[in-house]
């Protein structure tokens, strides 16, 4: 995050309930400006952590630190921050333009204005000016949900935090959603802070992913560097379709695997790793014509394929395993299931992880 000043700072943030650690010791610096997503499992802590920083929980120990202010204590109504629930949270007995003004209202800001602020941000919403005068129980889920953004922006915060927004709303709905928060960060140049359970979404909107386990925070970085560089096992599964075998290093730089026979040429390994997972995702591994088309090849049996929109994903297995192919729709394997096929892969399109 070159060129960007950091906005928020946490240092050691801590939430204990009855002796156990939801939070635990995180220390995190958030740029202005940027989208962050924070990714993990149920009971991870992701939401913890944001009612801390959104001023809804106090932490146990440890700093949250706004512009240099340590505001641990500051209560949320008293931030310069605001909430996006998931329940949208909006007054279904209020007209749409009066849930936007809400915040403007209680703040004395004259009716004229705040007419027309909440227009300005229905027009960036890609609300109707029609909609002004309409019940929010008249409109669509996705509309709704673009009332409370709206609502939340004129707040005029200088973060925004989103606990898991979209998830209650159907695929398609969501996917325009995402592309449109991501449109509207980028128009807005807010601070976002994100909450998601879902992998994919985290991946089209963020600047850069945390990912929690048991109250921390695993591994930081782009979504890129998340997906294709993972810094154990539990980060490469959580982000997306991908296959793990354990292996061994062997004397000679080689790995081998308790799972396959036969040694495979290694990607470059963290020095003293001598036991981990290797690491290849579907779009790595490819179909062969002969072993010496890739530097590592397996042997195994076509046994399922799956159309996914523009790509088709294959199951091949070797013994007990199975591994993940996907190809481009226009570059689908000829192929018939149970067919026998040899797969492969190059050693640098993988990497050996360690299991935490």
């Amino acid at each position: 995050m070159v060129g960007r000043d950091v906005i928020l700072y946490l240092k050691g943030l801590t939430k204990t309930f009855a002796g156990h650690k939801a939070v635990d010791a995180i220390d995190l610096e958030i740029h202005e400006g940027e989208l962050f997503t924070i990714v993990g499992p149920s009971g991870s802590g992701k939401t913890t952590l944001l009612r801390m920083l959104a001023g809804m929980e106090e932490p146990t120990s440890g700093d949250i630190i706004l512009r240099g202010e340590r505001i641990n204590a500051i209560p949320a109504n008293k931030r310069p921050t605001c909430m996006v629930f998931q329940s949208l949270a909006l007054f279904p007995h209020k007209e749409v333009g009066a849930n936007i003004e809400f915040p403007l209202k209680i703040r004395g800001v004259a009716p004229a204005a705040r007419k027309q602020r909440a227009l300005e941000l229905m027009g960036l919403l890609r609300l109707p000016e029609s909609y002004y005068g309409r019940s929010v129980t008249q409109i669509s889920g996705g509309e709704r949900q673009r009332v409370a953004l709206a609502r939340a922006l004129a707040f005029d915060p200088e973060i925004l935090f989103f606990d898991e927004p979209l998830s209650a709303l159907d695929y398609k709905l969501r996917k325009t959603l995402e592309k449109e928060l991501k449109d509207i960060h980028r128009e807005t140049r807010k601070t976002f802070v994100y909450i998601t359970h879902s992998l994919e979404e985290a991946m089209v909107m963020s600047d850069r992913i945390g990912v929690m386990r048991d109250g921390k925070l695993v591994q930081i970085g782009s979504p890129q560097e998340i997906y294709s560089t993972p810094n154990s096992k539990f980060v490469s599964e959580f982000i997306g379709d991908v296959n793990v075998m354990p292996v061994t290093v062997a004397d000679n730089g080689t790995l081998t695997s308790p799972q396959i026979p036969g040694e495979f040429a290694a990607p470059s390994i963290a020095d003293g790793l001598r036991d981990g997972f290797l690491v290849v995702r579907p779009e790595y591994l490819r179909f062969l014509s002969e072993p010496g088309d890739a530097d590592n090849h397996v042997p195994g049996r076509l046994y399922n394929e799956y159309a996914l929109g523009s790509r088709i994903q294959y199951h091949v297995r070797v013994g007990e395993m199975t591994f993940v192919l996907e190809k481009l729709r226009h570059e689908a394997f000829q192929g018939k299931l149970d067919q026998e096929v040899l797969i492969g892969w190059n050693a640098a399109d993988s990497i050996v992880v360690p299991d935490q």
